[in-house]
């Protein structure tokens, strides 16, 4: 992670995953945790579009047959609405860095800070925000704007909740290898940013 705050003008957003694939199993998606997720991340993507920064969409695909390659599954959930101009990177790896172009496409707008968003908060993002640290980009773990589920012990039977499974990623990440940063501190700074650029 950088050792000093990048400006919010190198900044990017990137949506991780939120794909119909999650909804596919109903029992599963009512035990999300997170309920403000949907209106956390549209106002942040709100946010970073009004200042002009990049959002770069990311979706998973693997063996399983909710994320097989040109599933429909795949498609971005109803209540996203990707612009034509926004990339959008398919990735077969938990991070989005090492499967995609993501690196070569943030050089080449100049980006060395990233805001992460998206499903789900200890896999995908977390693994996303843990190598974009190590790579020297100034994270930000938008904690309110991901979400995941209890995850069952299999040998025990112990089911550890969503909200336990936040607490810890936010632990793990904070200050080695991201910040923790609000959905209303980040739209403060973009504002300001496109208050300048009007």
């Amino acid at each position: 992670m950088a050792t000093e705050t990048q400006p919010i003008e190198t900044s990017a957003l990137l949506v991780i995953d939120v794909q119909e694939s999650f909804r596919a199993d109903e029992a599963r998606w009512a035990r999300r945790g997170n309920p403000g997720f949907e209106g956390n991340l549209t106002r942040l993507i709100d946010a970073y579009r009004q200042a002009e920064r990049p959002v770069i969409w990311v979706v998973h695909e693997d063996a399983d047959e909710h994320f097989l390659p040109g599933s429909p599954y795949l498609a971005l959930q109803p209540f996203l609405h990707r612009r034509q101009d926004e990339p959008l990177l398919h990735k077969r790896t938990r991070n989005a860095f090492t499967s995609t172009d993501l690196a070569e496409r943030l050089a080449a707008l100049g980006v060395r800070r990233i805001a992460i968003t998206g499903i789900q908060t200890e896999q995908c993002c977390e693994t996303t925000a843990r190598v974009a640290g190590d790579l020297g980009y100034d994270v930000d773990f938008v904690t309110e704007a991901t979400l995941t589920f209890p995850i069952t012990d299999p040998a025990t039977g112990d089911v550890q909740p969503a909200d336990a499974i936040t607490r810890a990623t936010e632990f793990s990440l904070r200050g080695r290898f991201a910040r923790i940063a609000s959905v209303s501190a980040l739209a403060a700074e973009l504002e300001t940013l496109a208050a300048c650029s009007a």
